[in-house]
C-alpha cells in the first residue's frame, strides 16, 4: 500500500515534523469552500490558512504542514507542503478570506507560511483516503499514513461520474467542476431531494433551460425552491440525486408524466414532501 507517509520519506521530510491539515467548510456554508479558493483564488486560500484558532496552537505546532482540501464527495486532495512559523496573535482586524466579514484582532494566531518545492509535483493530482475522522482535521504525519487512492496524470478535475451515480449535497453544487456543471446545466429530467433531518424525500423535475443546475441553485438560494412543503421546513442541506434524464425532444407534458410516475414509485406524496 502506497501511503502519503511514504512520499514524505522519499522527500526526506521527517514524518514527526509534519501536521496533516484537511480544510473543508461546513456543508451549510453559503461561502466559497477552501477547495474553490485553492482552485480559483489561490491568494485567498493562502490567506485563509494563515490564521488559525488559538485553541489549535498545540496541535498545529510543527515545522511543516501538509495541506489537503475536501472536494465534493468523500474525496481529499493534496495541495502542498508548507514551512510554518507562528508569528503571534493577529494584530489588527482583517477581512476574512472566505466569509468577507471581519476577522477580529486578538482572536486567532497568525502564521507565516511558505510553499515548499517538496512533493509539489503531486499538488492537485494526489488523492488520499483521509479516513472516517473528518472532524479531526489536524493529524500527525507520523501517526496517520493516509493511503493514496489515486494519482492523476494531469492537474485537473475529477471525471463526471455519470447521471445515475451522481450524489451530492446542495451546498456543494457551486463547487462542482466546470465539466460537471456543464453536463448538469444542459440536461433535464427528474431528481430526488432527501432531507438529512427528517429523512423525508421530495421528487421534482428540472424543465428549465439551465437543467438540473438551474433548479438546484434555486433550492440552495431560497432553501425551498418555491415548494409548499419545503417552505414549512427549516432550511436543510438536502442530498440531491438524479432519478431519470430525458432527451432534448421531451415536452413539458412528458416530464410531468415522468415526475408523477416517480412520485408513485417512491410514495413521496404519502411518505415524503410532495404535495401534488
Amino acid at each position: 500500500m502506497l501511503a502519503f507517509g511514504n512520499l514524505l520519506d522519499l522527500a526526506e521530510i521527517d514524518r514527526r515534523d509534519v501536521r496533516l491539515l484537511r480544510h473543508q467548510e461546513s456543508r451549510n456554508s453559503n461561502y466559497l469552500s477552501p477547495y474553490i479558493l485553492w482552485r480559483d483564488h489561490r491568494d485567498r486560500f493562502e490567506a485563509y490558512q494563515q490564521t488559525q484558532a488559538i485553541s489549535d496552537a498545540a496541535r498545529l505546532r510543527a515545522p511543516y504542514w501538509a495541506a489537503f482540501v475536501g472536494v465534493p464527495g468523500p474525496q481529499t486532495l493534496f495541495v502542498g507542503i508548507y514551512s510554518v512559523e507562528l508569528t503571534g496573535v493577529l494584530a489588527s482586524d482583517r477581512i476574512h478570506p472566505i466569509t468577507g466579514g471581519i476577522e477580529p484582532a486578538g482572536e486567532s494566531h497568525l502564521y507565516r507560511l511558505e510553499l515548499r518545492s517538496e512533493l509539489q509535483e503531486f499538488a492537485g493530482r494526489l488523492w488520499i483516503d483521509w479516513g472516517r475522522g473528518y472532524r479531526s482535521w489536524i493529524q500527525r504525519g507520523d501517526r496517520e499514513a493516509k493511503q493514496v487512492v489515486e494519482l492523476r496524470r494531469d492537474l485537473g478535475e475529477p471525471p463526471f461520474p455519470g447521471f445515475p451515480a451522481l450524489i451530492v449535497n446542495l451546498s456543494e453544487i457551486d463547487a462542482l467542476p466546470a465539466t460537471w456543471t456543464s453536463a448538469l446545466s444542459s440536461t433535464r429530467g427528474v431528481y430526488l431531494l432527501t432531507c438529512p433531518k427528517t429523512r423525508e424525500q421530495y421528487v421534482g423535475m428540472a424543465s428549465g433551460i439551465d437543467g438540473f443546475m438551474g433548479r438546484w441553485r434555486a433550492y440552495f438560494a431560497s432553501g425551498h425552491g418555491g415548494n409548499v412543503a419545503l417552505k414549512c421546513r427549516d432550511p436543510s442541506d438536502y442530498q440531491v440525486s438524479i432519478l431519470e434524464t430525458v432527451g432534448t425532444g421531451a415536452t413539458l407534458d412528458d416530464l410531468q408524466k415522468l415526475e408523477d410516475r416517480w412520485k408513485k414509485k417512491l410514495q413521496s406524496r404519502d411518505m415524503g414532501l410532495n404535495r401534488n
